[in-house]
């Protein structure tokens, strides 16, 4: 491995790294803090909001400080993707693909990085490489996507009730029913 495709792997940790945990701070102590970050959980259809924004900075913060280190990368690389994925699914692909419309671009692009540094490795400036306990290939991109998605089914399939759609009211009375198409309401009662 070149001295470039450690810098560069060096800088993607750090970067995503920092992201991670910004974004768990501000589901922390930023705008609502906890308590609306749990009401916007629950607003998704989580049960469980307080558990579930706790749950969240822990993984985010946590993640991104095992990936600035470049500690038990696939497994950081995990949360990350199924942090992603949850979001995902949840928040931004009612809204199409677009970050501008809150679509599930930015999650996406995330979620690849993660994965593609699971493959490459954190690198030689890692606490995994002086461990010697590296994994890359597609054994480091196997467990990080296994272990998201397995992550992502848990909590999804355990905590998320989303409501169910509201239905129109269906007329009761034969005079308020709306008339078949090529006839009058006057023929549909005869």
């Amino acid at each position: 491995m070149s001295d470039a495709d450690v810098a560069v792997l060096l800088l993607v940790r750090v970067v995503l790294g920092i992201v991670m945990i910004a974004h768990g701070l501000n589901h922390w102590r930023g705008g609502g803090r906890i308590e609306g970050t749990a009401r916007w959980f629950t607003g998704l259809g989580l049960r469980g909001g307080t558990l579930q924004a706790w749950m969240s900075v822990v993984t985010e913060i946590g993640a991104g400080a095992l990936l600035i280190a470049g500690l038990l990368t696939p497994l950081a690389c995990a949360a990350v993707v199924s942090v992603m994925l949850v979001a995902g699914v949840l928040a931004h692909r009612p809204n199409g693909f677009f970050v501008f419309k809150e679509g599930y671009e930015y999650v996406l692009v995330l979620a690849v990085v993660s994965l593609a540094l699971a493959v490459l490795g954190p690198g030689r400036l890692s606490v995994d490489h002086a461990g010697d306990i590296e994994v890359t290939g597609w054994a480091g991109g196997g467990i990080a996507l296994g272990l998201a998605v397995a992550a992502t089914a848990g909590l999804l399939g355990v905590f998320w009730r989303p409501a169910p759609k509201p239905t129109e009211p269906q007329p009761t009375d034969t005079a308020e029913a709306p008339a078949a198409p090529g006839r009058s309401a006057e023929q549909e009662t005869r």
